[in-house]
């Protein structure tokens, strides 16, 4: 399967994004570096079967097994335990950072509820972005009937861009539909 966006990337998004910007070196182009999604769940240290739930939600969402992040430190407000499970990633590089992209703008993003685009307010000041969404269900992979809890989770877009205005021409370009 070959990645529709990084055809799109090459053939449309580098040539405009190097006429816009006027770089000196074609190296300086922006391009998408990695998408992180990150599912942070504080319930399951009672739980456990809820780990194992995230963990294949996460892998049918991104098509790559998910890492079981632990605890760094003991925190006794948040009864955690240095060590303990607290969560779930997964990076995602290359093809298939290019193939979740296509899909979380065309597909996924249109179907939350009374969606009118993402916010520009999001970009970190060195040309990432980042997202939350507050529940797994609107993605396809994801049978309804057979979702327990709902867990929400964060998406970090990481580009190479040096300024959040390339960053956000560079996502706006490739299909992230900001709000107006």
């Amino acid at each position: 399967m070959s990645a529709r966006l990084k055809e799109t990337y090459k053939n449309d998004v580098y040539g405009a994004l190097l006429e816009k910007f006027a770089y000196a070196n074609k190296m300086d182009v922006p391009k998408l570096d990695k998408i992180t999604i990150n599912m942070g769940l504080g319930d399951a240290k009672d739980n456990a079967k809820l780990m194992e739930t995230a963990v294949e939600e996460l892998s049918l969402i991104s098509g790559q097994r998910p890492v079981v992040t632990k605890a760094k430190k003991s925190i006794a407000n948040f009864k955690v335990r240095q060590g303990q499970s607290v969560g779930t990633k997964v990076t995602l590089r290359g093809e298939n950072m290019y193939i979740f992209a296509d899909k979380f703008f065309n597909i996924v993003l249109p179907r939350v509820r009374d969606f009118r685009g993402v916010s520009k307010n999001s970009f970190d000041g060195r040309g990432n972005y980042s997202l939350g969404l507050k529940e797994q269900s609107i993605f396809p992979e994801i049978v309804y009937d057979k979702v327990d809890v709902v867990k929400g989770m964060n998406i970090i877009f990481t580009t190479t861009a040096k300024t959040d205005e390339e960053a956000a021409e560079l996502l706006r370009l490739l299909g992230m539909p900001f709000e107006k």
